[in-house]
């Protein structure tokens, strides 16, 4: 697989550095190895926001203790962060969504291109997760949101009309570029409505932003 993927770092000539935690050595060993010798990104020892380090997270499931990591490194560390899971339940998704963890791969779907590719949509702050999962988020905040329906004083995004067919082309899966099309606008501006409906509402990412305009009913 020798061509970059399409808006890799590699056309700027600048490399991503992915720091790689895993709960036993073979795991992490095993991630490296994948990642070793792609030229879009580069391995560190530590996670540092400073150097845009994107963390990439390895996990058998979620227990207290990997959500706990989750919270570190994304709030505290200020990194953004890849997770590699073997399972994830129903309670624990909006969990990890509202963590800032905007990227999931499944161990079993964790090859190297696969890695490479969440790694670049982190680095970019974009979504990335498995068919299957998105198709999970909309049903549990479409629940949430039933839910909450009719009570009295519930909060509103107050989300303008541009933002809300820009989060429902998101939550189609579809990137800047294609959203852009669809739309009829530039690229910059996609770009800046993201930046504008995160920077005002305190949002994480692009999942992030989905998983709050669907818990609203505004997609």
């Amino acid at each position: 697989m020798g061509a970059a993927l399409p808006g890799t770092a590699i056309g700027t000539r600048r490399r991503i550095p992915v720091a790689v935690q895993a709960p036993d050595p073979i795991s992490r060993e095993g991630a490296v190895s994948q990642l070793r010798g792609r030229p879009e990104v580069e391995v560190r020892e530590e996670v540092s926001a400073a150097a845009g380090t994107v963390a990439l997270l390895i996990e058998d499931t979620l227990d207290e203790g990997a959500l706990g990591r989750l919270r570190r490194i994304v709030r505290s560390e200020g990194a953004r962060a890849v997770l590699v899971v073997g399972t994830i339940r129903e309670t624990e998704l909006l969990d990890v969504i509202e963590c800032g963890v905007g990227a999931i791969v499944w161990r079993r779907e964790a090859t190297a291109h696969r890695l490479v590719q969440a790694v670049l949509a982190a680095h970019r702050g974009d979504g990335d997760l498995p068919a299957d999962l998105l198709g999970r988020l909309i049903s549990q905040v479409g629940t949430l949101h039933r839910g909450a329906a009719g009570r009295p004083g519930a909060p509103s995004l107050g989300l303008a009309p541009r933002e809300v067919d820009v989060l429902r082309l998101v939550a189609e899966g579809l990137d800047t570029g294609e959203i852009a099309s669809k739309l009829s606008y530039s690229e910059r501006t996609v770009k800046n409505v993201m930046h504008g409906l995160t920077t005002r509402l305190h949002l994480r990412n692009r999942a992030h932003a989905v998983a709050y305009a669907l818990r609203e009913g505004y997609i």
